[in-house]
């Protein structure tokens, strides 16, 4: 923190939440801050409700005395929305501001019927998961949205998305905090929208591999896109293009759904799969089927699946050697054996040994949770943010 003597009250709370200090002492120390001026901050921190105490802490003296009591997040004041939209199904949920969730939901919601449609969808379904949670919409601090596109972080519009008809430059963050109005009668609220492989990233990360500085994953489904992690914030590039590897061109010669030819995606992804499939004779339409069919152990699937693991895998060797992360993690529809023996055989063949040496490549831990979990810690961290909280504070009259 500052060490200055500058700690703000939305300091403090960063502080306490994340772990670095959680007894006043500790925070007077890390701040610089008197005793007095600590316990005026953490005063408007409790009357918003957001701080607790816990037990007492240990005895830091030899001489014995009193313990320290600790000082905790209060996590239940408040609950965060969370949807995840694939191009033709979708999943919702209402989450802890730790991550936990209290009720979830999936369906078929196509993209291609268009924003408006869509966005009105979601605003009913939380609606009716809050009911299922058992909590109040006036507890819903914000929301959260992961779509199958890129995304301008900074007015949460999608940019030129390839799979996504009707939505490019269309006011997400406005529609989606209506819907909420119209189906809940509360105020709108916060909505951040981000891409869906940068949110299971950030997910991902934050649950499993949290010191990991350097976290890369592969989202195969329909497409192909990716989600970096450095220094436990995501890599959005200047305008959120980072990750859309799925449109590097891999010299064939096959027409992409951005009507490019030679699209990685155009060739590996499950769309690609599903298509090949098809091409044979077996009923497959999207990621999802060739799921399905993988899960079935469909030898003609499995095979198509290695093949395009190993095309996927000879782009991720640049990827790779450029990054250099701790964890490649492989995540989506193909996300079982043979798509990932198909990237291991040349990932390791093409990369440099140096880039490999100690790489991690697993698949998903969080499975079709991770953009949920991803855009519910997404909020949090952007409401919780020591600037944010004194703004929130100051709304509030605290």
């Amino acid at each position: 923190m500052t060490g200055r003597g500058q700690g703000s009250a939305g300091e403090l709370l960063e502080l306490v939440r994340t772990g670095r200090a959680v007894t006043r002492g500790a925070l007077q120390q890390a701040t610089g801050l008197s005793r007095a001026t600590v316990g005026q901050r953490l005063d408007r921190l409790f009357r918003a409700g957001w701080l607790r105490e816990g037990a007492g802490g240990p005895v830091d003296s030899p001489l014995g005395g009193r313990p320290s009591i600790t000082l905790e997040f209060d996590d239940t004041h408040a609950v965060v929305l969370a949807a995840d939209l694939d191009t033709r199904h979708a999943r919702a949920a209402v989450l802890t501001l730790t991550g936990d969730l209290l009720a979830e939901h999936g369906g078929v919601l196509a993209v291609e019927d268009g924003p408006d449609a869509v966005l009105g969808e979601l605003g009913r379904w939380f609606a009716e998961l809050l009911e299922k949670a058992g909590r109040r919409a006036s507890e819903v601090c914000g929301i959260g949205l992961a779509v199958p596109g890129p995304v301008d972080s900074g007015s949460g519009r999608v940019v030129q998305p390839p799979m996504m008809p009707g939505w490019d430059g269309y006011d997400i963050r406005g529609r989606l905090a209506g819907s909420f109005t119209e189906h809940t009668g509360t105020p709108a609220v916060p909505v951040l929208v981000d891409n869906d492989a940068n949110l299971m990233a950030y997910g991902e990360q934050r649950t499993s591999y949290p010191d990991c500085s350097a976290f890369a994953l592969v989202k195969v489904s329909t497409g192909i896109g990716a989600g970096v992690v450095v220094d436990g914030s995501i890599y959005r590039g200047i305008d959120g293009g980072a990750g859309d590897i799925g449109h590097i061109r891999v010299g064939a010669d096959a027409l992409c759904r951005c009507g490019s030819r030679g699209c990685l995606a155009a060739v590996a992804s499950g769309g690609a799969v599903a298509r090949r499939l098809a091409e044979k004779g077996v009923p497959a339409a999207s990621g999802s089927d060739v799921r399905d069919l993988l899960t079935a152990g469909h030898p003609e699937a499995a095979a198509l699946a290695r093949e395009a693991g190993r095309q996927v895998g000879d782009v991720l060797a640049t990827v790779v050697t450029l990054l250099n992360p701790g964890v490649l993690m492989i995540a989506g529809d193909l996300a079982g054996t043979p798509f990932l023996t198909g990237v291991r055989e040349l990932l390791y063949q093409r990369a440099l040994p140096r880039s490999t040496a100690h790489l991690e490549v697993v698949t998903s831990l969080l499975g079709e949770r991770a953009a949920l979990v991803g855009a519910g810690a997404l909020v949090v961290e952007h409401l919780y943010a020591p600037e944010r909280v004194e703004e929130r504070l100051a709304a509030r009259g605290v």
